[in-house]
């Protein structure tokens, strides 16, 4: 029973991994209007969004005030998550202002559509950290290549069993098959002739005897 739900678990948790790995793999592909996946490193949205958060952004037709954005900087390498807390036009352009909740005042960087990667849409607390490290060299390695080998090991041990139970099988030889498989079924077969041959000398036996007393019987 323990091993049934150790093995239900596990598997459980592999299936999780394996879609949770699939929605992060989908913000590769070149959809429009694809959704992208950020970690967030710094607590300037606390207590909306934590420190070491994964959030999902999309990109929207159109942002107001209130929504909580990422957006570009001049660091192409950097992106700030704040939300909106100004929008006006200048010269024909909509032009926003953010602001982190746990900041005391707003950026001050006016800042246009354009920069704009989306809309915040989901927050996955703290799950930024592990994906942060399975983005590095060793922890690809440790969270997925590691994983993945000991599944695929695991497989091709199950597979190997199976083979070499079907072959027993096949070839008639189940002396193997653990104790707890030893059915009344498989004794009867093992034991058939030693059966049969008990049973006719029972049998005949029976016969004999039976026939002194009809005799002893007839001579009363």
């Amino acid at each position: 029973m323990a091993k049934k739900i150790f093995n239900l678990t596990k598997n459980l948790l592999w299936t999780v991994i394996i879609l949770f790995l699939g929605l992060i793999a989908i913000t590769f592909l070149p959809i429009k209007g694809n959704y992208k996946v950020f970690t967030v490193q710094s607590g300037s949205m606390e207590p909306a969004i934590h420190l070491g958060s994964l959030i999902f952004v999309k990109n929207q037709a159109d942002y107001n005030i209130g929504d909580v954005v990422t957006r570009t900087t001049s660091d192409a390498k950097v992106t700030i998550t704040h939300r909106i807390v100004a929008k006006n036009t200048d010269s024909g352009q909509t032009m926003f202002d953010a602001k982190g909740d746990a900041n005391n005042s707003a950026d001050g960087e006016n800042f246009g559509r354009d920069s704009i990667i989306g809309k915040v849409f989901f927050v996955l607390p703290f799950i930024g950290y592990p994906i942060g490290f399975a983005r590095t060299m060793p922890g690809f390695i440790l969270l997925v290549i590691v994983p993945a080998v000991v599944i695929v090991y695991e497989e091709i041990l199950s597979i190997k069993a199976e083979f070499i139970k079907a072959w027993k099988k096949r070839k008639g030889n189940d002396e193997d098959i653990p104790g707890d498989y030893f059915t009344e079924e498989k004794y009867i077969r093992q034991n058939s002739d030693a059966i049969i041959g008990q049973i006719t000398f029972d049998t005949k036996a029976s016969a004999v005897v039976n026939e002194k007393v009809v005799r002893r019987k007839m001579d009363l």
